[in-house]
């Protein structure tokens, strides 16, 4: 009698089951193949019948042979952790660098006056002439002209109007002031989350602030490590800029030292900024947030049309304005990451042919060594069919053995590196369900040969082998 514990020791049973229905699936379809003269139904129900107890031979020819077979378990496994490690850390990677570059603006773009344009039109007549003109700089765009695109503006988005008030300013506090080298910056309200910068301490802007032109700022870390001595808390501080005091309603969070410029910074609404530093023509530019970068050219294209038809620009005159996006870098490494998938799909591919091919050769070897208990089985009846089906069962359930556990240490893996870079869990469900599916192929194939080899032996010179 065979003991039903050595199965339950080896395999947990919910693996069992797991290969269980993987292996019906399968047989359910393959049973026309086998003996094609019989009907399909009988076969669909012999195979329900039988397959459990063809699962318990495997698994007892698995143990008996337990140090060969482990290693060509070993081998699955591993080829499978690496295809689907390395996939899940890459989606890991992938979310991260999204999350990363639509904190830089991958999913922004802006609206300056920045570049030169030929005035006048592109007719034939005025072609001579135009080649005469020199070229211009592009008008400014000022407050109301940027006032009207946040009016006009329809499509789901954040705009945020800014302006550079100075570019050299000095920050009092006290006794103490900074170099002069901060930026002064008039913005609204939604400044600070387009431009992807966030609040340490205190708050944002609000838009009461900005509209009635109130005395409040928000400064960089530096400037407040610069002009405050160390423990005094800045907010509710007043500093001053020019002749005037502002107070500080929230402190920036540093952007670390590639982006020291916005650490070294005030921003007060622009309002507030207008009137303290008053300059003829000042020159706004508005940034636009949109959802996800999918929508950049349909936003871009509307945000074109609204300012040509604020700026009065005839159908015939090119844009004078520029408009700028940031997401190209982001779309080029997104686009190199795809080529680390493909070579990782290609490599875990090879590992797992080699694999197949160091498991038939393990199934030729069981055959030979159960060539007597084959011709014992056909003795007393087994079919050919049965014969394949056995040996096909037991190169599938090793298949299926390596492939969930390379699958469970992979997912594991990929997601340490997701945790390192603060991506969060990821569970790439299309990989994981494409490796069982090819470690179950992998496993047919391997057993195809040796399974027809078995069941093609003579019983009587089977049970004549020594």
């Amino acid at each position: 009698m065979e003991n039903p514990q050595a199965a339950n020791y080896f395999l947990p049973s919910f693996l069992k089951f797991f290969c269980s229905k993987i292996i019906q699936a399968a047989f359910d379809f393959g049973c026309r193949f086998f003996i094609p003269k019989t009907p399909f139904a009988f076969h669909h129900l012999r195979a329900r019948m039988n397959l459990r107890e063809n699962i318990r031979l495997a698994l007892r020819s698995i143990k008996s042979n337990l140090l060969r077979t482990s290693l060509t378990l070993m081998i699955i496994a591993f080829g499978i952790m690496a295809l689907i490690g390395i996939l899940t850390a890459t989606e890991g990677i992938k979310q991260s660098m999204v999350n990363n570059f639509r904190q830089m603006g991958s999913n922004t773009f802006g609206i300056r006056n920045k570049g030169v344009i030929r005035k006048g039109g592109k007719s034939k007549a005025k072609l001579s002439e135009n080649r005469k003109r020199e070229k211009q700089d592009n008008p400014k765009i000022s407050p109301l002209q940027a006032q009207e695109f946040v009016r006009r503006f329809s499509y789901p988005s954040d705009v945020a109007l800014s302006w550079m008030a100075q570019n050299a300013g000095v920050v009092r506090f006290e006794s103490q002031k900074t170099n002069p080298n901060v930026k002064i910056w008039g913005v609204d309200e939604n400044y600070m989350k387009v431009s992807g910068l966030n609040i340490a301490t205190g708050r944002n802007l609000t838009k009461t602030e900005v509209d009635n032109g109130q005395l409040v700022a928000v400064v960089g870390k530096d400037v407040v490590t610069k002009v405050f001595p160390q423990g005094i808390d800045a907010i509710g501080r007043f500093i001053s800029l020019g002749n005037a005091k502002v107070r500080i309603v929230g402190v920036q969070a540093s952007k670390g030292a590639s982006q020291t410029s916005s650490d070294n910074q005030v921003l007060l609404p622009y309002t507030t900024a207008r009137r303290l530093f008053p300059a003829d023509g000042a020159n706004f530019m508005v940034n636009v947030m949109v959802k996800t970068p999918e929508d950049l050219d349909i936003a871009i294209e509307e945000a074109v049309a609204t300012m040509r038809n604020i700026r009065k620009l005839r159908l015939a005159d090119e844009n004078d304005f520029e408009v700028s996006k940031s997401e190209r870098l982001a779309t080029q490494v997104l686009d190199q990451l795809k080529y680390v998938k493909y070579a990782t799909v290609v490599i875990g591919i090879l590992t797992l042919i080699g694999a197949g091919i160091g498991l038939m050769n393990i199934m030729l070897v069981s055959v030979n060594e159960r060539t007597r208990e084959i011709g014992i089985s056909k003795a007393i009846g087994a079919t050919k069919r049965v014969i394949r089906i056995q040996f096909l069962t037991e190169a599938v359930v090793i298949c299926q053995i390596g492939g969930v556990f390379g699958i469970a240490i992979g997912v594991l893996l990929g997601n340490l590196v997701s945790i390192v870079i603060k991506a969060g869990f990821v569970m790439p469900w299309l990989w994981v369900i494409g490796g069982f599916i090819f470690t179950f192929g992998v496993g047919l194939a391997a057993g195809l040969y040796p399974a027809i080899k078995a069941s093609e032996l003579d019983p009587v010179e089977a049970l004549r082998y020594e």
